[in-house]
């Protein structure tokens, strides 16, 4: 169906040039837009669905949205149909479930409109025919850089291109660095999107420039913050590790690409991530040493981040978890330990953590309670200027009022994380808080107190000293019983000689624990003045008097607040229950992508305060201020200045700018491309499909023209294989079976396991059943593994992990390859394919299907079902089928005649020899009546 264009004039929310912009290139050609993020995706996708809501008669699909953007774009859908008050727009469809049934779908098809669909239940609809491609209006895609080759994006775009040249198709994308990996990555998923021209919107564009920085600009006000000297330690120190891990790791793994592995790199996400794609084809030779450092840097990058974000005391609580962690079995060495625990860098960080809590440490001796612990609780700086930009912004709202501000009044804190944002809201509760209970601030009757007011977490934290104190407490009493239950089980499998040299409590001198600081070994592990955990024994009582020094009045609060319970206050609702006012509102929020533009919208916050940096959320915060001319905006930009944070954020502008200017480059250096019909088969392949080379000169005895054809189960279309068996010009039938994953022809059914699949399905018995099953109905029954094509083809990754899943009581079949070997014993004519990758299987599909006749699906669909009472289709048990298999006399045909004959093996090991004989012969039916006949008694008489 050709592209329609709305009638009446559609009313937009595209206020800045830079976007009318981009909604007119898109409404005039295809084409996949890359816009820089925080610049209003969503919206731009939002509109151009509204222009073809509003003009009716459409059938437009949404591919790529996820839940929380169809909640998104459903909801301004139905916002701009209520302004534009068109008759003929019907907002956003869901097409999510496969509870939803045929009928139900293809009415909806019928009846057109906007429809966001999963991508399993759409190509399967366009394979199926329930949705015919070519009364398609168009399609957007979303999430562009997502549709590799092997995707199901790619897959539904090619179905959709090859029976509709006309709809429309607009791929959008804000995430520029994925279009920059590889050889020239650009072109590449233009031609997977069947598409040849990019949109490039940066945020250094012109229009953009221009939109954002004009008159309505936002005031912005910078605030570095410096850190703490035990913070920049730390910093350092984790940075020191982050160092040394990455030269070990270029050290042990000289033959990789490792131009990207530098400190700058370790601090994102996405490291691990470019560490691991590498390794994976190498994983089964990787050292131990090597995989230990993979996931040590990205612990390292998790400590860094937890050390700008927890407050001291939660922070030391994780290195005191983190350790435990790390800490070997007892009668491991040290090769065992992660490497960078035993830098002196390591001692740093967990000595300095420990100082920023307290000082000194819990002694014996319950009365010595001076000499042992002293608080230090130091705050974060940011907490401070917190409080400082509160008041001013307090103060900034009394002396200098808007009445022409359109803004609600209230203020808006950002943070990272939902974590932040609890520790945020406990703070700005409790900062004017003593630490005796009641409010800080001015003397009494001086009525200049806000002057003199000071905001403190000092409150809040010694509450967090005293659960740390608990939490340490019970932490040590489980770290003691759980190295006691080890011990016991160690001393439980040595030998006896072993047994005698542990005598005493102390390990063997082969098996002598390593203690950090050279500390001597207990009954429970221990940790010198970088966060030690102690041994719970008269300390309990000093660490119980030292929670109640820290909490003078909550001692005896418990008693006297049940004595003094007065009348119920719920008793009169209205008193305690009210509306407040929008700019007495204090909303801490994390960031939250495309949801920051609602959140912006409905809010509309006076002032902002940024807590942590976000290159997104500065521009969602530009393009808000400049598209409403009447609300006025102030944001406050924290961060703390030298810090693995202020290099994160600088690292990740100057990474999208770079992705930008090489997609410039690329697209300035790109040839056209012209897709190729994939419809039409090409004439010598038709040829050669209707000659059979078996047949002397060429004849066309058993030749045909059509095309090959492949059954798939509907649940496969999770993988990848189904797309490029439809790549290679192989019709793909999508079907519920009961047997098997591919019907390739009448006697070839195959059953898909990846690795993970594999093993899980020896795990529970599900692959037997299987077998059982295409045994029965199939001549030629077939296990295909497939492998990742990524990854290294091999089985000595996963022989751990097999064994790991397998039954404790299991003497055989303890790996993956055993149990292999004892599937074939028990189906011998079972054929298993290895493939390292869906590419080679889509070959070895191709070459089995050779000179083969095609399957019929229908027949496919019925196979494994109830059947009637038809003797010749009944559904066998293969236990006893296998048992009477073993008894002489019983051969191949014979088998069949029994099993279809008798309804039990008690039948026929009871059955007349004639009765046999009719059957099977006369010879057949001897042997089978000497084996049952034999008596299994001694010749005494006795068993």
């Amino acid at each position: 169906m050709p592209e329609t264009s709305p009638s009446p004039p559609v009313r937009l929310s595209l206020p800045l040039e830079f976007q009318q912009d981009i909604f007119h290139e898109l409404r005039e050609e295809d084409g996949l837009l890359i816009l820089a993020r925080g610049l209003g995706l969503l919206r731009l996708v939002t509109n151009l669905l509204h222009s073809y809501d509003a003009a009716g008669h459409n059938l437009i699909l949404l591919v790529g949205a996820d839940d929380r953007e169809n909640g998104w774009i459903g909801e301004s859908l139905a916002e701009q149909a209520a302004v534009s008050g068109s008759p003929k727009c019907r907002g956003l469809q869901l097409v999510n479930t496969d509870l939803m049934s045929v009928g139900t779908r293809e009415k909806m098809y019928e009846g057109g409109g906007i429809f966001s669909i999963t991508s399993r239940i759409l190509v399967v609809d366009f394979l199926s025919g329930l949705l015919d491609p070519g009364i398609v209006t168009g399609m957007v895609v979303l999430h562009g850089e997502r549709v590799g080759a092997t995707s199901l994006e790619a897959f539904i775009v090619r179905i959709f291109r090859q029976k509709n040249k006309d709809g429309f198709l607009k791929a959008f994308s804000d995430q520029p660095e994925p279009f920059t990996v590889g050889f020239q990555p650009l072109t590449t998923i233009l031609r997977n999107l069947f598409l040849r021209k990019p949109i490039l919107y940066p945020r250094f564009h012109v229009t953009v420039a221009k939109s954002v920085e004009g008159k309505r600009k936002a005031e912005v006000i910078e605030l570095e913050v410096p850190m703490t000297d035990a913070m920049r330690d730390i910093q350092n120190a984790v940075l020191e590790c982050v160092e040394v891990s990455i030269v070990e790791l270029k050290k042990g793994n000289t033959g990789l690409d490792m131009e990207d592995w530098s400190l700058d790199s370790a601090l994102h996400r996405s490291f691990d991530t470019i560490v691991r794609r590498q390794l994976d084809p190498v994983w089964h030779r990787t050292s131990f040493r090597t995989k230990q450092i993979v996931r040590d840097l990205s612990l390292l990058r998790t400590i860094l981040h937890s050390l700008l974000t927890f407050d001291a005391v939660s922070f030391n609580k994780y290195l005191d978890t983190v350790l435990a962690a790390s800490s070997p079995p007892p009668g491991s060495t040290r090769q065992s330990q992660s490497p960078w625990l035993f830098l002196d860098a390591a001692h740093t960080l967990f000595d300095t953590a420990k100082r920023r809590v307290f000082t000194g440490k819990i002694t014996d001796n319950a009365s010595n309670d001076k000499d042992g612990l002293n608080a230090v609780l130091e705050e974060l700086p940011k907490w401070n200027l917190l409080a400082e930009i509160l008041e001013e912004i307090e103060r900034d709202m009394y002396f200098n009022p808007s009445p022409q501000d359109e803004s609600s009044g209230s203020i808006l804190i950002m943070c990272g994380d939902q974590g932040t944002c609890r520790q945020l809201r406990e703070y700005l509760q409790t900062m004017n808080e003593v630490a005796g209970g009641g409010q800080s601030g001015a003397a009494d009757g001086d009525e200049d107190g806000f002057e003199e007011k000071k905001q403190s977490a000092k409150y809040m934290m010694r509450r967090k000293l005293r659960n740390y104190l608990q939490w340490k407490r019970d932490f040590a009493r489980v770290s003691s019983n759980l190295f006691a239950e080890n011990q016991k089980a160690i001393n439980g499998t040595t030998s006896h000689s072993a047994g005698q040299a542990n005598r005493g409590g102390r390990a063997p001198h082969n098996k002598r624990r390593r203690i950090r600081g050279g500390g001597n070994a207990t009954s429970a592990p221990t940790r010198t003045a970088s966060g030690s955990v102690h041994v719970a024994g008269d300390k309990d009582s000093h660490i119980q008097a030292l929670m109640h020094e820290l909490a003078p009045n909550e001692i005896e609060d418990t008693a006297a607040a049940k004595a003094e319970l007065g009348p119920d206050p719920l008793d009169d609702m209205d008193d305690y229950y009210e509306l407040y006012d929008m700019k007495d509102l204090v909303l801490v929020h994390p960031y939250d992508g495309d949801m920051d533009d609602h959140l912006l919208e409905e809010v509309r916050p006076r002032y902002v305060v940024m807590y942590e940096p976000d290159a997104a959320f500065i521009r969602r915060i530009e393009v808000y201020r400049s598209s409403h001319s009447n609300r006025q905006v102030r944001v406050y930009f924290m961060y703390y200045g030298g810090s693995v944070e202020e290099q994160r954020y600088l690292s990740a502008v100057r990474r999208e700018k770079d992705a930008f200017t090489k997609l410039i480059r690329e697209r300035g250096n790109m040839a056209l491309t012209f897709t190729h019909d994939a419809s039409n088969l090409d004439p010598q392949e038709s040829f050669l499909r209707t000659v059979n080379t078996r047949i002397a000169g060429g004849g066309r005895v058993a030749a045909t023209a059509e095309p090959p054809r492949v059954v798939v189960d509907v649940r496969e279309f999770r993988s990848s294989l189904p797309s490029l068996l439809h790549g290679r010009n192989v019709v793909v039938v999508p079907c519920m079976l009961t047997v098997g994953d591919y019907v390739l022809t009448p006697q070839i059914c195959i059953e898909r396991k990846s690795i993970k699949d594999l093993i899980s399905s020896f795990s529970d018995g599900r692959l037997y059943t299987q077998a059982e099953t295409m045994f029965q109905h199939y001549a030629n029954p077939m296990l295909l593994i497939e492998f990742d094509a990524q990854k290294a083809f091999t089985l000595e990754p996963f022989a751990d992990l097999s064994s790991s899943l397998g039954s404790a009581n299991s003497q055989v079949g303890s790996d993956l390859q055993s149990k292999l070997v004892l599937l074939c014993l028990a189906f011998p004519r079972l054929r298993i394919i290895w493939s390292s990758s869906p590419y080679q299987t889509a070959e070895i599909f191709a070459e089995l299907k050779k000179q083969q006749d095609e399957p019929d699906p229908i027949k496919a669909v019925q196979i494994g079902l109830e059947v009637g009472d038809d003797p010749e289709s009944r559904t066998f048990n293969q236990l006893p089928k296998d048992m009477l298999r073993l008894v002489p006399g019983v051969t191949g045909k014979g088998l069949e005649r029994l099993v279809i004959e008798y309804d039990s093996l008690e039948q026929v090991a009871n059955a007349e020899e004639g009765e046999l004989a009719a059957l099977i012969g006369r010879e057949g039916a001897r042997q089978i009546r000497g084996f049952f006949d034999r008596s299994v008694w001694d010749e005494g008489g006795e068993d």
